[in-house]
């Protein structure tokens, strides 16, 4: 800063354009006889707390204040306040909500966190519910989001490390972890990379994020990340020793490292006792393995139709095949991200109506007009709900661009295309890696029994730790 007042606010002024952008304002008061102004983005801050603020600085006489900054400073009638001498910070502050003052004679710029943000409540999110347990979920604002997995987690151990990243966002970036059992040489990869982001904007939030962390092996579609709305998703990771990375403006938390296992696991696991949440992860495993295993498998045993054992002879299609199988099968794929598109931009008050009137025309007319044949409708319908057992998206499009590759070379090679599908199948798993540079199918590969038994069955909760 300047050590004129008249220097400090002409640079302020034009580096806010005040004048130009209406929701930034400025105004000049007198404190306790000397010259202050105070700038600060309209809708950001609190007005009764700012009133108070100003009864009490223009209340001031001059023999109150002092003449030093930092002796001002601790007679302030609120909780949040600093100071600042760099103007880059001190802009980047008001930006963020933060009011600023700036007072004839001082040498440092007094920032005052009386912000509040736009907000919704802390409801259940739509993607992750769970028949029993918490019914709230992370918003758009980064400091409720904190406050969430702080009131689940009252450990001095725990760390909310803050970061930002984007050169004209200057996005804010939490890092939670617990010290004492996260990997602190991950940690320290993470922190470097974040550091290091050269981007003018994290236009995308979280998955401009992601992009920026992990760079290689884009080509491969199974995810890096695991993303969750549920702060007690968040808080549980946590306390196993994961890093979770929290976006402003984005209701998620991004959990890291995770491996294929970590994928399959959900809330609802640990809200019932270990029988049933063993028999959920188990179920959603062996279905999430049906998934691109069935429609592959039919369309090879359409074509080998002696291969069927004689008490599985119902499943051969019955009706006259006028479009082939295979295309019937990516039509359909397409069809069914074409409508789950359209279910996103439906109106509420239309998805009724549309949702049935789409089930009678794809599901009844399209079979009688001969485009696809029961059978083929019947599989794909039930790897289209399928899909919805798990809660990744990633995930579910990953297996769904293999099981398409084990179509098309099924349809042109038979059963030796249907082994090579396969084989990319896994070999895009296990060349696979997590972002800590660990096997993806860790701790299969290498093997560790009793983590993997942990993984595959819901055990009970451990002891406390010492």
């Amino acid at each position: 800063m300047y050590s004129n007042f008249e220097e400090n606010k002409q640079y302020m002024d034009n580096q806010l354009q005040i004048g130009e952008s209406f929701d930034i304002v400025n105004r000049d008061i007198q404190i306790g006889e000397k010259k202050a102004v105070f700038y600060f983005v309209d809708g950001f801050c609190k007005d009764e707390m700012m009133q108070k603020i100003l009864q009490f600085l223009m209340g001031l006489k001059a023999e109150d204040i002092p003449a030093r900054a930092s002796e001002f400073n601790l007679t302030m009638p609120h909780v949040e306040v600093s100071l600042s001498t760099d103007f880059n910070d001190i802009v980047k502050n008001v930006l963020c909500g933060v009011f600023a003052i700036i007072i004839d004679g001082f040498d440092e710029c007094i920032l005052i966190d009386a912000r509040t943000y736009p907000a919704r409540g802390v409801s259940e999110p739509d993607k992750d519910k769970v028949l029993r347990g918490s019914k709230d979920g992370f918003v758009e604002t980064i400091v409720f989001n904190t406050a969430l997995i702080r009131r689940r987690i009252r450990s001095t151990d725990l760390r909310m490390e803050m970061l930002s990243a984007g050169k004209s966002s200057q996005t804010d970036i939490v890092l939670c972890y617990m010290d004492s059992r996260v990997d602190k040489n991950f940690l320290g990869k993470i922190r470097d990379r974040i550091r290091d982001i050269k981007v003018d904007a994290l236009t995308l939030n979280q998955e401009s994020l992601a992009e920026c962390l992990y760079t290689s092996k884009w080509y491969n579609p199974f995810p890096k990340f695991k993303y969750t709305e549920r702060p007690d998703t968040a808080a549980a990771q946590v306390l196993e020793g994961n890093i979770i990375i929290l976006v402003d403006n984005s209701p998620s938390a991004m959990i890291l490292p995770i491996s294929v296992f970590d994928m399959i696991q959900e809330a609802d696991d640990f809200y019932f006792p270990p029988i049933t949440g063993s028999y959920l992860r188990l179920s959603r495993f062996l279905i999430l393995i049906l998934t691109y295993f069935i429609t592959p498998t039919f369309l090879l045993m359409m074509q080998n139709p002696d291969w069927i054992p004689p008490a599985f002879q119902f499943i051969v299609v019955k009706e006259d095949v006028n479009v082939p199988l295979i295309w019937q099968f990516l039509i359909l794929e397409l069809c069914i991200d074409g409508l789950r598109l359209a279910a996103v931009n439906t109106p509420n008050m239309l998805s009724t109506p549309l949702s049935v009137m789409a089930a009678l025309i794809l599901g009844e007319f399209s079979v009688k007009s001969g485009w696809f044949n029961a059978e083929v409708m019947l599989y794909m319908a039930f790897v289209a709900i399928a899909n919805y057992t798990h809660p990744s998206y990633e995930l579910g499009y990953a297996i769904k661009f293999f099981r398409i590759i084990n179509l098309i070379l099924t349809a042109l090679f038979q059963v030796w295309g249907y082994i090579a599908g396969i084989v990319i199948f896994f070999t895009a798993i296990v060349c696979n890696k997590m972002v800590s540079g660990q096997s993806y199918l860790y701790p299969l590969i290498p093997f560790r029994f009793s983590k993997l038994k942990r993984f595959l069955f819901r055990q009970r909760l451990p002891e406390s730790r010492e």
